[in-house]
């Protein structure tokens, strides 16, 4: 008797889930699957095991976690006022731009003046028909220095194109350039050394004579450093010091010596006439030294 009640509760519920069974059926057959729906619910349950991957936790645990990362959000948006560091942040903005307009304003004005300046300055130093210009175009992204991205173009000789100062000057050519720029902008430099490498190369004459004048001015309130092969150049230094290379069977060495004045004017003739000495060179060397640095100093 026990074992018969048993199973006529089973098959009472045998019969009710072959009912369910019946009825979940009926009612897939009156379903219509939405793809676009169960794609959705796939890129959702992947994204769900992803992030329980990344942070391991059990998909079941992170509703937790995310839980305790809003209350920490919470806290310290109470601690902190983020609606004043906004408004900082926005009031910076501001000033910077309008600061940024202010200078890209005063650069477009300064560049053509800077520009023709210089150029007239590069004529006078061996580079006849060349040309200076400052480019200014918009930066990519603002910057401690405004909004300009600025560029040095030079042309090199009549009907050339400026390009980018780097890519068509030669070292002597560049140390030129540099000059014109130091001496047209020899008020407003801070600098205080100012150091001139081949300078003088491809130029002689009257042009290297200039070329020394207009170093000797820049040095009148700082201290400037050439290195020259040229005498027109050295005569017009303050200090005169020469860099000789001796080489014995071990090494090759360099030294530096300054020259007291009564050996300065055989070291400028040798620059003049080579190493045979003549009294017409030194005489040379004594009138240029007086005559280059005198004017200079008066200048």
């Amino acid at each position: 008797p026990e074992f018969k009640e048993i199973a006529d509760v089973l098959a009472s519920a045998l019969a009710q889930i072959g009912d369910a069974r019946h009825s979940l059926q009926t009612y897939l057959r009156r379903t219509e699957l939405d793809p676009e729906r169960l794609a959705e619910l796939d890129t959702r349950l992947s994204l769900w095991m992803q992030l329980a991957r990344r942070y391991k936790r059990l998909p079941a645990e992170l509703p937790q976690l995310f839980a305790g990362w809003q209350e920490e959000l919470r806290q310290l948006d109470a601690v902190v006022d983020i609606a004043g560091l906004r408004a900082q942040a926005d009031a910076a903005r501001a000033q910077y731009e309008q600061a940024a307009r202010a200078l890209s304003q005063q650069r477009a004005k300064a560049a053509p003046k800077l520009s023709r300046a210089i150029t007239l300055a590069m004529q006078g130093l061996g580079m006849q028909g060349g040309r200076f210009e400052v480019a200014q175009t918009a930066a990519e992204e603002p910057g401690p220095h405004g909004v300009d991205a600025l560029a040095f173009l030079v042309a090199g000789h009549p009907g050339a194109s400026p390009k980018p100062i780097g890519k068509v000057a030669s070292g002597g050519e560049l140390s030129r350039i540099s000059l014109a720029i130091a001496v047209t902008t020899s008020e407003l430099g801070e600098a205080s050394t100012l150091i001139f490498d081949e300078v003088d190369s491809g130029v002689g004459g009257a042009v290297a004579e200039t070329v020394g004048r207009l170093m000797h001015k820049l040095g009148q309130d700082r201290q400037v450093l050439a290195v020259t092969h040229l005498p027109q150049v050295a005569a017009c230094a303050d200090h005169h010091l020469v860099v000789a290379k001796k080489r014995d069977k071990q090494a090759t060495t360099s030294t530096v010596t300054a020259l007291a004045p009564e050996t300065r004017v055989g070291e400028v003739a040798r620059m003049l006439g080579g190493e045979r000495l003549s009294e017409t060179t030194m005489a040379h060397a004594r009138e240029m030294l007086q005559q280059a640095v005198v004017p200079a100093r008066r200048g």
